[in-house]
């Protein structure tokens, strides 16, 4: 690794990347902002480009290295990139290990423990932001997947720059040019074996289906898929504030139950009526498909004295002009 490496595109791009996302997100001089860093190639250059610019901003910046236990190599990569960041100059430099349960899948598990000890410590620390080194790369995966699954407009808004404390400041940016950084910076990055297991379906996205879609369909399809991210997320939020409010006048929420008025409901758009109807169902903890909130849906729209549904962790039941969503549990405060 060198000290002073010398000024290359690659480095200007990401180091830019840093300097405009904190001026879009409010992060001012006094801030401490954490980078979440794997020791791989995308979040070793956004830890090495917080490093270069913070000091400049008057920025304070640390590093979290969040060590899944899932491969026995990890322990020593954290212990290892730990000290890379700390020869950056970054601090405080912690090591959270945490352990990864099954629920969704070991993706889905890892990713949950993850954000959990990232959100732990940027509390304990105080931090303005935690910053992640997602890439444009990943953003167009995560939209291909989400069509893929079908899963509607929250999986296709696919990351957002700035996202309650998490800030992505590399979403225009190509996982080659992260690399660049790292083999112009002199930093030797981790590559994680994993990212290389077609098991994975991320992995098979990014290694079978989007080349073969650039080679089909020809090059700009991964930027295409990010652009659409882009432009599905501001309509999105938009029709979400739409069903915030409608929320706020529909459901009425007891200290096992939730009561959603027939009459307000009918008059809802199907945009948003589902949102509001998915909104009431999560308040119950679990996960939700558009099966369920279809199932719901049928109460409004196809109701003929049927028995109530039993969806995860809720029954759900019309009476009258009126649909009552029931569990054992108190519902989450401020449900309602």
């Amino acid at each position: 690794m060198t000290d002073r490496p010398r000024l290359t595109p690659a480095i200007a791009d990401v180091r830019r990347a840093v300097r405009e996302s904190w001026d879009a997100s409010g992060v001012v001089a006094g801030d401490l902002v954490l980078v979440a860093c794997s020791g791989g190639p995308d979040s070793l250059a956004l830890a090495a480009a917080v490093a270069f610019e913070a000091p400049r901003a008057g920025v304070s910046a640390g590093a979290v290295i969040v060590e899944h236990g899932i491969q026995e190599v990890t322990k020593q990569v954290a212990v290892e990139t730990a000290g890379v960041l700390e020869a950056l100059g970054l601090a405080p430099v912690q090591i959270a290990h945490v352990s990864v349960g099954k629920d969704g899948g070991p993706e889905a598990a890892a990713r949950t423990a993850r954000y959990e000890a990232l959100d732990e410590a940027a509390a304990a620390l105080d931090a303005k932001v935690i910053m992640l080194g997602h890439t444009l790369d990943d953003q167009a995966e995560t939209v291909m997947l989400g069509l893929a699954r079908g899963s509607g407009p929250r999986a296709l808004n696919g990351m957002a720059v700035h996202a309650a404390r998490y800030l992505r400041p590399l979403l225009g940016i190509r996982r080659s040019t992260t690399l660049a950084f790292c083999e112009d910076s002199g930093l030797e990055p981790w590559i994680d074996p994993q990212n290389s297991e077609d098991r994975f379906t991320r992995v098979r996205v990014r290694q079978a289906v989007l080349p073969m879609l650039e080679l089909e369909l020809g090059p700009g399809v991964t930027e295409a898929l990010a652009r659409t991210a882009d432009l599905i997320r501001d309509d999105s939020e938009y029709l979400d504030e739409l069903a915030l409010a409608a929320y706020d006048r529909v459901a009425k929420a007891g200290a096992t139950s939730m009561v959603l008025e027939v009459a307000e409901l009918e008059t809802l758009p199907a945009a948003i009526r589902g949102r509001v109807i998915l909104r009431a169902l999560e308040v119950f903890g679990a996960t939700f498909s558009r099966t369920h909130v279809l199932a719901v849906n049928d109460l409004i729209d196809n109701w003929h004295g049927q028995k109530e549904l039993a969806l995860p962790g809720v029954r759900v039941v019309r009476t009258g002009s009126q649909i009552t969503l029931k569990t054992t549990k108190t519902l989450k405060p401020g449900a309602c």
